[in-house]
């Protein structure tokens, strides 16, 4: 679609080249949802593009993302064979459904900042227990849990003009054994319910719910619980105004998706 309130584009050739943030400012990267609908308040584009970001770093602390590193790059990576959970990675990036077209544009960063519940790179860096790293608009750094970014449907705790710069997953996380479960009202529809599970060697197991609720909800457990106490943790944990509700699916339709998906998830975890 055409922005036709767009008066500027700025490439900056570094992330301490941006330009003062002022209003009507919009960060641009992969562009698949800013160039999908009208963008009345925007007036200028400050295009990421350019910074040269590597895709993402490999290292013995574990997995670092640019922002800018698309769906199609990370769903490519050579990942240690040590790294259990790396199945997630794959899952995750066709969880959103897109054309190749839209995989080699959309970003990981992207889809964390619009925060949509459904957003399945939420999911995959809250349940590796992602820490997002942060540039504010007076050039400051700050680190943040993708638990605490995201805090609900496109409301996140970025300040204006804060910059996301990547997306930092401990190999730890990267080293446990993992379950993915997704749930959808049709084929080829938006997830409904993405639940991740994880369980480190310890046997310490977390259970990581997206897309049914309004934001990321966490819940460990120091064991794999039994079947009553994963329901009451749900129950207590989620409370009614944080199931989502949109035409992808009813508040009680995702809520029994939910418990039904915890309960696979737990059950897979626990042998």
């Amino acid at each position: 679609m055409d922005l036709d309130t767009i008066a500027s584009v700025v490439v900056p050739p570094s992330a301490d080249a941006l330009p003062p943030w002022q209003a009507g400012d919009a960060f641009l990267a992969g562009g698949t949802w800013l160039f999908s609908e009208p963008q009345p308040d925007t007036r200028r584009l400050i295009d990421l593009c350019g910074l040269g970001w590597p895709a993402a770093e490999i290292s013995a602390e574990g997995l670092s993302l640019a922002a800018t590193c698309t769906l199609a790059a990370l769903d490519r990576l050579d990942l240690p064979p040590d790294w259990r959970a790396a199945p997630l990675v794959g899952q995750c990036c066709r969880a959103l459904l897109g054309s190749f077209k839209i995989q080699n544009r959309a970003t990981v960063g992207g889809n964390l900042c619009l925060a949509l519940p459904a957003g399945p790179m939420i999911a995959l860096t809250a349940a590796l227990d992602g820490t997002c790293r942060l540039q504010g608009a007076d050039g400051g750094r700050r680190r943040l849990s993708v638990l605490d970014l995201v805090r609900g449907p496109l409301e996140t705790a970025l300040r204006p003009g804060e910059l996301l710069l990547g997306i930092d997953l401990p190999a730890a996380a990267l080293r446990r054994r993992s379950a993915f479960r997704r749930a959808s009202l049709c084929p080829n529809g938006r997830s409904g319910a993405l639940l991740i599970g994880t369980r480190d060697p310890g046997g310490a197991l977390a259970l990581t719910v997206t897309a049914s609720t309004r934001r990321p909800v966490r819940l460990a457990f120091p064991e794999p619980p039994d079947g009553g106490t994963l329901r009451a943790a749900l129950a207590a944990a989620i409370p009614d105004d944080v199931w989502y509700d949109d035409v992808h699916g009813a508040p009680d339709w995702r809520r029994h998706v939910t418990h039904a998906l915890a309960e696979e998830i737990r059950a897979e975890l626990s042998r």
